[in-house]
Formats: C-alpha cells, structure tokens, sequence
C-alpha cells in the first residue's frame, strides 16, 4: 500500500499532503468523523470564508490556522499552498458548505499539487448535487452535472435546446435569484410537461423538493420562498414519473 493510500485510511493527517474535506451543507451532524479529525489536525484549513469555516469549527471545539482561498484569489493561493505542502505541511482544502472542486474552490488546488506529484487525499461527504440525486426519483443510471448555468437568459435557452434530447438526467445548481426564470425557460423550450426536480435548502430545515412536470413546479414554485440554495434536475425527454 502506498503512502498516500495508508492516509486515505487514517483519521491522522500525514505532512505533505492535501486533505479535499468535503463539509455540511447545512446539517452539522453531517460531518463525517474522518472529517473532523482531519480538520482538527491539519497544520493549515484553506477556506472560502474565514468567518464560515471558523464559525464551524468553533461550533466543533476546534481551532486551527485558517487562510482565504477563494474564486478571487485561487491562481496564486493555489501555486502558494502547494509549496507549503511540498515543504511538508498538511493542508485541507474546504468550501463553505459540501465537496470542494464542484462549483467550488479546489481544482486549482489538487492540480497545483498533482503536477508537483504530492499526495492528494480525498475525504469525502456531503454534496448538494449527489443529495437530490438520490432522493428526487429522476433517473440517477447516467447524468450530466453543469454548475451554474449562465446569468443571461438566452445563454440558458441555448443550452436547454441543444441538450432538449439528451438522454439522461441533466443536473445543475442555479442562483435564488434566477431559479424562477430558469424554470419559466425549461417550460417554454422542452415543454411543461418535461419532468423536473427543483430542490432547495437540502439538509436544513426548510429542505423542500417540487418534482413532476415543469408547468407543475413552476406554479408550485411560484408558492414557495425562493430564498435558499437551488439543485435543479432535468430528466431525460422520454421519462415518465
């Protein structure tokens, strides 16, 4: 077994090594154990926010060295994190809530070190993306995951015709500020029969799922808070809930 695979099992940070720690989405008893002893162990927690992650782990009797690592500021964070790994320090890499790289910081971060060849050990849990899947009943056999969409509505109508006849479930993240016209976009382009799943403040209390046809959500989305943070799903055109 490798070093790098004797840390995966371990709840030990190594030194020299990056630690990809993904954090609750919302619920705090989602942290996973391995989890919380790596970022209660790590020489460094490279975060988003300061203020959110140190809130957590406050929450969680723990302190460490907190640094900003950001969209702002990743291209030189990322290159400055990795030599510190490569002097030996151990580093996780967190976002503000879920699985860093997906939507978030850290894919500059384990490129920065898989070019230096230094370990990079995923710690894996929550992800909002991988949440709805798995409780929305569209079909989970094969799925394309695309962030977020574009801010510009016909952006967002080019890319819902040119995959109108994808054949699996299209998977995305959209702002609360535009979760409404997207749906009053995939009514009007695949059709309000087209099966979607809108979920929003997964794990929290306020978690809610609209799924059935697009013009169903979309009335019922209508009746909703639009405050929070929005997965949306798109099945594939022949799917019957």
């Amino acid at each position: 077994m490798s070093d790098s695979l004797a840390g995966n099992a371990s709840l030990t940070p190594l030194p020299g090594h990056l630690y990809v720690v993904a954090t609750p989405i919302g619920n705090l008893a989602d942290l996973t154990e391995r989890a919380r002893a790596i970022l209660g162990a790590v020489d460094l927690v490279a975060c988003e926010d300061t203020r959110t992650t140190g809130a957590m782990l406050t929450r969680l009797g723990l302190r460490r060295d907190l640094v900003s690592y950001h969209e702002h500021n990743e291209m030189e964070m990322a290159e400055t994190l990795a030599a510190q790994i490569a002097a030996g320090k151990s580093v996780a890499v967190v976002s503000d809530a879920g699985t860093p790289a997906l939507s978030d910081p850290g894919f500059r971060l384990v490129r920065a070190c898989r070019r230096r060849a230094l370990p990079v050990v995923p710690v894996p849990g929550p992800s909002a993306l991988t949440a709805v899947l798995s409780a929305a009943g569209l079909p989970t056999n094969g799925f394309l995951y695309v962030g977020f969409l574009p801010p510009k509505s016909a952006a967002r109508i080019a890319f819902f015709e040119k995959h109108r006849d994808f054949s699996y479930t299209l998977a995305l993240y959209e702002s609360c500020h535009r979760i409404d016209k997207a749906v009053d976009e995939i009514v009007a382009t695949l059709g309000p029969e087209r099966v979607i799943c809108v979920a929003k403040e997964v794990t929290k209390i306020h978690e809610t799922f609209l799924v059935g046809g697009a013009a169903d959500v979309k009335a019922r989305l209508a009746r909703t808070s639009l405050r929070g943070e929005f997965v949306l799903l798109i099945a594939p055109p022949d799917f019957v809930l």
